[in-house]
């Protein structure tokens, strides 16, 4: 072999490695996420006194949109997944649109509420956050989409047994109490990416902390 020819092959052999290496490492950050990134996500962010421009007094929230957003948390709470109506589901939607969330891509097995093994590390890490005194007593909002593919009411379904099946993880393995875990599917009715209705990033489980503490187990 020609001293070139030895270093085309080695070159060849080196630049496979590297995007090996490079696929490797995309894979990893694609699927683990650490217990330290999901406290800090799942953190309400303590915000400051601000005064009101107009009248110099404390910019404050509307005590009784408060209180009853505190109340329908609280009447979910030990509901069955599928004892929730539409309007429910869009109601919690509206709720959790301001509140600290993460967007987990766990994966299951096909077809099915099955975590899949390669998904377990992620949800481990979540069930040590939310038993982290930092958000420990909280009640949380557990939320299943899938993609676009299937029927409505297949993909519903699919969505609410791979919600439950986090909660039932969450539950047994973490010891989170039950009641603090609120499940909710929402099949494929908010993809988040509706671009590419396909996307496996709309394959998620959204985790939601409604910093709502008052109706928490002791």
């Amino acid at each position: 072999m020609s001293r070139n020819s030895a270093r085309n092959v080695f070159i060849a052999i080196l630049s496979l490695f590297t995007i090996g290496a490079t696929l490797s490492i995309g894979a990893a950050r694609a699927e683990d996420v650490s217990e330290d990134q999901i406290l800090r996500a799942l953190t309400p962010e303590k915000k400051p006194l601000t005064r009101s421009l107009s009248m110099g007094a404390p910019a404050q929230t509307d005590p009784v949109a408060t209180e009853a957003e505190g109340k329908f948390v609280q009447s979910l709470r030990n509901r069955p997944t599928r004892s929730l109506s539409t309007g429910e589901r869009e109601q919690i939607a509206t709720i959790v649109k301001d509140k600290p969330r993460i967007d987990l891509e766990i994966n299951f097995d096909y077809n099915s509420d099955r975590i899949s093994a390669r998904s377990l590390p992620s949800v481990q890490a979540l069930g040590r956050a939310l038993a982290n005194p930092e958000l420990k007593g909280s009640t949380f909002i557990v939320a299943g989409h899938t993609d676009a593919t299937g029927s409505d009411t297949y993909n519903q379904d699919l969505s609410e047994r791979r919600a439950d099946s986090i909660k039932r993880y969450l539950v047994e393995k973490s010891g989170i109490p039950a009641a603090d875990l609120v499940t909710v599917g929402y099949g494929k009715t908010k993809l988040k990416d509706p671009a590419n209705p396909l996307a496996e990033v709309n394959r998620r489980v959204q985790v939601v902390n409604t910093e709502n503490k008052a109706t928490a187990s002791k």
